[in-house]
């Protein structure tokens, strides 16, 4: 025979049942991840760089972990010539997101560029490293000795041949007078050096860059100095804002056995979209990218550098609203 349970047992127990589903509710709530991604779907495009670049081989791998982390988003990667061209992309629609140097996107913004206003960062990234590259045996050690010579420049459009101009200036040289630029990208420079087609070629990118490795495993070259162009280049005002004083380490090339670090200038790497882009869609990619750093970074050395603490500060962009709310929700 079931006796009933007394009123008052009855009060009781049904309380208790409710305790515990409360307790088991607030466990399943503390045991999720502070930060975890909203469902995105349908196709971005992210604009990069040219083959062989940072840019690009960076693009290749934060493809991969977004298609981990949002396995409903269809990622698009467009090869580009770089920063100037990325901004291009970005405003014509051709790409959601773009990777660009904080010059070139003040550059853009200082020259009023299509829709410029509606530029927006999602992160900081990493640090590009000017670079300089010559023949082992050049006597060049400094970018004041490359009058009259043969020099890669980068393609127009690119972030390295923005910061080229900026830096013969201050060394005092003028770009189509007192060079011969070689306008190509690092898919080609390396080769045009080894065949002593050109003399010399900058490069602007993380460290290090696999085109620049892979040309001192076959050639004998070596990197020269930018340091002495620091105050000049601070010189000529606002659009030299963006550089900082910057030292590439000895280590930062195994392959040159060099004995010294080398001075010279850097500029930070932004993640950049406009003020259109979904805010579920930039808080989803910035927690991929923040996330994705120490992976890429194993392939990608200088993502190892994109930091949480660091990657908000986008200036000269302010940071799009997603973002934003994915920097908070991981606030300590």
């Amino acid at each position: 025979m079931v006796t009933a349970l007394p009123r008052l047992g009855r009060r009781r127990a049904l309380a208790g049942a409710a305790v515990i589903a409360a307790v088991l509710a607030l466990l399943g709530w503390w045991l999720l991840p502070f930060d975890s991604a909203p469902v995105v779907r349908g196709r971005v495009t992210l604009a990069t760089g040219v083959p062989s670049g940072v840019y690009a081989r960076y693009g290749d791998l934060l493809k991969d972990d977004l298609a981990r982390d949002s396995p409903a988003l269809d990622v698009r990667l467009t090869r580009s010539e770089g920063s100037v061209d990325n901004l291009r992309k970005l405003m014509a629609g051709e790409a959601n997101f773009a990777i660009a140097t904080a010059d070139a996107v003040a550059a853009y913004l200082d020259g009023h560029g299509r829709d410029a206003d509606r530029l927006r960062a999602c992160a900081r990234l990493y640090d590009d490293y000017m670079q300089l590259i010559v023949p082992k045996g050049s006597p060049v050690g400094s970018a004041r000795d490359l009058g009259k010579l043969r020099v890669g420049v980068g393609e127009d459009g690119s972030g390295v041949q923005l910061i080229t101009r900026r830096l013969l200036e201050a060394a005092g040289l003028d770009f189509e007078r007192d060079i011969t630029p070689v306008r190509v990208g690092i898919d080609q420079m390396p080769r045009l050096l080894a065949e002593g087609k050109i003399d010399a070629f900058f490069w602007s990118g993380g460290l290090p860059t696999a085109a620049v490795q892979n040309l001192a495993l076959r050639s004998p070259i070596r990197l020269v100095q930018l340091g002495d162009l620091t105050g000049p280049l601070h010189r000529l005002g606002a659009k030299a804002r963006y550089y900082r004083a910057a030292v590439m380490p000895v280590d930062a090339y195994p392959e040159l056995h060099a004995t010294h670090a080398v001075k010279t200038i850097a500029v930070a790497n932004l993640l950049v979209t406009t003020d259109r882009t979904d805010e579920a869609l930039a808080e989803s990619v910035t927690r991929t990218v923040i996330r994705s750093r120490d992976r890429i970074g194993v392939e990608v050395h200088a993502a190892q550098k994109v930091d949480l603490r660091t990657a908000v500060f986008t200036d000269p962009l302010p940071l799009h609203d997603g973002a934003r709310r994915y920097y908070l929700s991981v606030k300590p």
